[in-house]
């Protein structure tokens, strides 16, 4: 038995008539009548009795009826999902982001992906660029947005979306609060809350690569993962931080964000988005190609 029996059946059942049946199926009665002969042997009870008034459903036709045609609508259904991946309008990507990320990432690339793919599944999962290194060659996600430069080798390809440098962070009561004009070399002798070295390698190395090459190495007394967690320390008073430039964008009340007037050219960050090509799928190159064009039309604005 395959679904072309079924599909007989169904218009057989439908029209009664094996004449307009075959019509409507495209081939001649007589292998009509032959096939649904073979369907009958198969199931091992007649499904249509016929006389001179015509065709009608035998009870076991009747019984299996509405069975034919859910099989043909789930036939339907699973040659169009198919299909569907195959293109990359279906199935699910799951993406790990980085918290910055849901500030003109996220939301320049989502609702546009989603509102071309209505049929794939987005899955959304917040962590540190390590892990969502990690996980993208341990194929738990397919696509990472992520901040560079990430300080881990890896399989995983990077398209760089925006690129930025560090700002400086301080207490509003800081005497550097006041000033006009701060150079990144004016920060040697100050008390630096900085990203760890497990969870945050990228960032860190960054910003302590920025400070040497204006001369010194920062005087390092507390240490977070997370940009909003070092915000919160600096609000505390704890000391100074170089947090992406980006995050002036959601000022804290005791926070106030100076411009470094001598940042190196060659020490910016930056978000990137993150995939495997060994296990990349269509909707993750799909969601891939978006992004890129979405961010290149920013540039060019």
């Amino acid at each position: 038995m395959d679904f072309r029996h079924l599909q007989q059946f169904l218009v057989l059942a439908e029209t009664l008539n094996f004449h307009r049946a075959a019509e409507k199926l495209h081939m001649s009665q007589p292998p009509l009548s032959v096939s649904i002969r073979k369907l009958e042997e198969m199931v091992g009870v007649p499904l249509f009795q016929r006389g001179r008034q015509g065709v009608k459903l035998t009870e076991a036709g009747l019984a299996a009826l509405d069975e034919a045609r859910r099989a043909l609508f789930h036939a339907e259904q699973f040659r169009q999902a198919a299909r569907a991946g195959a293109a990359g309008e279906g199935g699910t990507v799951r993406i790990g982001f980085v918290g910055s990320a849901t500030h003109g990432v996220l939301p320049r690339i989502l609702p546009a992906f989603r509102q071309r793919y209505p049929g794939v599944t987005v899955v959304l999962r917040e962590a540190t660029s390590i892990r969502i290194m990690q996980e993208l060659e341990e194929d738990t996600l397919e696509v990472g947005i992520v901040r560079v430069p990430v300080a881990m080798g890896s399989n995983v390809r990077l398209a760089p979306l925006t690129t930025e440098n560090f700002a400086l962070a301080v207490p509003k009561s800081h005497p550097l609060a006041r000033r006009g004009r701060i150079r990144l070399a004016d920060l040697a002798d100050e008390a630096f809350i900085m990203y760890t070295a497990t969870e945050a390698a990228g960032l860190r190395m960054a910003a302590i690569n920025a400070c040497q090459l204006r001369g010194f190495t920062p005087r390092i007394t507390q240490e977070a993962v997370q940009v909003q967690t070092l915000l919160s320390l600096v609000e505390s008073g704890l000391g100074v931080a170089l947090v992406p430039a980006g995050g002036r964008r959601h000022p804290g009340t005791s926070v106030v964000y100076k411009t470094l007037t001598d940042f190196p050219a060659d020490a910016s960050i930056g978000i990137s988005l993150a995939w495997n090509p060994a296990t990349e799928r269509s909707a993750t190159r799909n969601l891939r190609e978006m992004a890129s064009q979405a961010f290149r039309d920013k540039g060019a604005k």
